[in-house]
């Protein structure tokens, strides 16, 4: 397991979430991705506010689909292995949702991580290169990968010696651009390092992006067309599985109500704090970190700007 080749850290950062009293099973939208492995369409960027859920979907994805730990003991008593689900599967031709499990080498990038006194986009953008490489090498040793290579090139290498593959998950993929030391041009090579690692890439199995605002808000060009964009406001698909909806803030609600003493929150506090979304389908949603920490805390505030 490496940096960012088949990182333990998805795995480990899911399984907690799930292990919490107040989680909510969003493991169906796995199902919905498993169809686009390998095909044309495999390209999703995914784009909502700050504080809802982004994160723990892209760790959930990795957990999934990473080869380093055997996630069924988290998964086997989800959602994505209830009967309806498989026989959809079944029924689209893929199978039973255990032969993806634990089945690819997954490269996992959170954007937003910097190296330390980070102060150029060379420095920063070389860490993520550098980790990449060193991985690749340790994971496949007699490759004979160089660090002198691109790193699309290595990829290719890869995939033209053994026909390996790679699913990418990509979390906070726009945060360079709210970077202080992040000049127009950097802005530019980064859009150009992304289009270079992904567009048309053979070695590409799936690639899940997510970010707070879409590809189009910082590229007016072919950079990266080759993504279905996912927001909350137009977008019907995915809108259940980023944010609460009601019925699942009132299975949380419930929760709350059999194990706190003294309870300081009723439903309509909820309600009137924390639902301040649409989705494109036109349900109400919560914010989830909102609504999570307001019930474990016991107490009403604005969670949404809390470091």
């Amino acid at each position: 397991m490496g940096l960012f080749l088949n990182s333990r850290i998805p795995y480990d950062s899911y399984k907690a979430t799930a292990s919490d009293k107040y989680f909510v099973d969003k493991t169906a939208l796995i199902a919905e991705l498993i169809p686009a492995l390998g095909r044309n369409q495999r390209f999703f960027c995914i784009t909502r506010p700050r504080r809802f859920g982004k994160s723990v979907m892209a760790n959930m994805i990795g957990a999934f689909l990473d080869r380093t730990e055997d996630s069924s003991e988290i998964f086997g008593r989800l959602q994505i292995a209830s009967e309806g689900i498989s026989k959809n599967l079944e029924r689209l031709s893929c199978g039973k949702y255990s032969e993806y499990m634990n089945h690819y080498d997954v490269i996992y990038i959170d954007f937003s991580v910097t190296p330390e006194n980070c102060i150029s986009y060379e420095a920063y953008i070389e860490r993520i290169l550098y980790g990449l490489k060193h991985d690749l090498a340790e994971r496949f040793p007699e490759s004979g990968i160089t660090m002198e290579a691109s790193i699309w090139d290595i990829l290719t290498l890869l995939y033209q010696k053994i026909g390996q593959r790679f699913v990418f998950v990509m979390d906070e993929w726009d945060a360079v651009f709210h970077m202080e030391f992040v000049t127009e041009s950097d802005k530019r090579a980064y859009l150009l390092f992304l289009k270079l690692l992904l567009k048309d890439r053979i070695y590409a199995e799936l690639v899940y992006m997510t970010g707070v605002l879409p590809i189009a808000k910082y590229s007016d060009g072919s950079e990266l067309n080759m993504f279905l964009e996912y927001n909350m406001a137009t977008a019907k698909r995915f809108s259940g599985y980023f944010g609460f909806s009601s019925s699942e803030v009132d299975a949380l609600y419930d929760i709350y109500q059999q194990t706190t003493e003294n309870l300081r929150i009723s439903r309509d506090d909820l309600r009137m704090w924390y639902d301040g979304y649409y989705a494109a389908d036109g349900e109400r949603m919560y914010n989830p970190r909102s609504i999570i920490c307001a019930l474990s805390d016991n107490q009403l505030r604005n969670y949404e700007i809390c470091p």
